[in-house]
């Protein structure tokens, strides 16, 4: 197969799907239920989010707690990824993070050995959760001056634990700053996330490229990650020739659209046929 980049980004990987489930204003049976649902339907991966509180809708509405989540999920599924989009760096201690990570990934390694969890983390941002759990809120300058040493805890720990992870855990890095968050992402991410649009994108993508010269980094296995939330397939055909390979779908519940899931789900089989 000819290698096709965009700048130095690797682009003949496949095209995968990942649905984020919001943990708010439903059950916990209704959330495990989603959960399967969409591994059968085929969908490459599966995310919570890293909240306390419900970010729309009632404020005070129903909410659970992402990293328990997910270790029912790496239980009660068999083939699809998970991870949360994103783990907020800031409400735990960073080799605690490592350590929750890697037991999650063995937890997930049913049968094959191993694991499917993506480490997704960001420096955080919904104040209602500082001040509610009693964390420092800071600015957000401060909290992504927190986020680099934590992730170098994180990697230190996984190379230490014993057991060590079943493989290296993908680390997932959103944001789209220049100065800071794409630097974090040159240094340690196997997935960079964002939000961007396709006009925007190759001029994100020539900054990460900068940075990863400075860091000495060859970025042709890293993955370009993208929303599809309010957009269309035109949307999406632009991001893809972008070089965006990763997609995720917002999904709130109780009424789940699964329908929209399935036409995505047939987008992303067109453009990997």
């Amino acid at each position: 197969m000819q290698r096709t980049y965009a700048g130095n980004m690797l682009l003949d990987t496949p095209v995968r799907l990942g649905v984020q489930i919001p943990p708010q204003h439903v059950t916990y049976p209704q959330i495990r239920d989603a959960v399967l649902w969409l591994e059968d339907f085929g969908v490459d991966i599966v995310f919570n989010w890293d909240h306390f509180f419900p970010l729309f809708g009632d404020p005070d509405g129903p909410h659970f707690e992402s990293w328990t989540m997910l270790g029912a999920w790496a239980e009660q599924t068999e083939r699809v990824e998970f991870g949360a989009l994103v783990n907020c760096n800031s409400y735990r201690n960073a080799d605690l993070q490592a350590d929750m990570a890697r037991t999650v990934d063995h937890i997930s390694a049913k049968g094959t050995g191993v694991g499917r969890f993506i480490f997704g983390t960001g420096s955080g941002w919904f104040e209602k959760d500082y001040v509610e759990y009693g964390y420092d809120f800071g600015t957000v300058g401060s909290r992504l001056n927190d986020l680099e040493p934590s992730l170098e805890r994180i990697e230190a720990r996984w190379s230490k634990l014993n057991p060590a992870p079943t493989r290296k855990i993908p680390v997932m890095i959103g944001g789209k700053g220049e100065q800071k968050t794409l630097r974090l992402v040159a240094r340690h991410a196997d997935i960079w996330h964002s939000f961007v649009s396709a006009e925007e994108l190759p001029h994100k993508l020539g900054v990460l490229q900068e940075w990863a010269q400075k860091e000495g980094r060859d970025t042709a296995n890293l993955v370009v990650s993208n929303e599809l939330a309010r957009r269309t397939t035109e949307d999406a055909d632009a991001l893809y020739d972008a070089g965006v390979r990763m997609f995720t779908l917002s999904l709130p519940g109780p009424d789940w659209d699964f329908h929209l899931v399935k036409n995505w789900l047939a987008w992303r089989d067109a453009k990997n046929s």
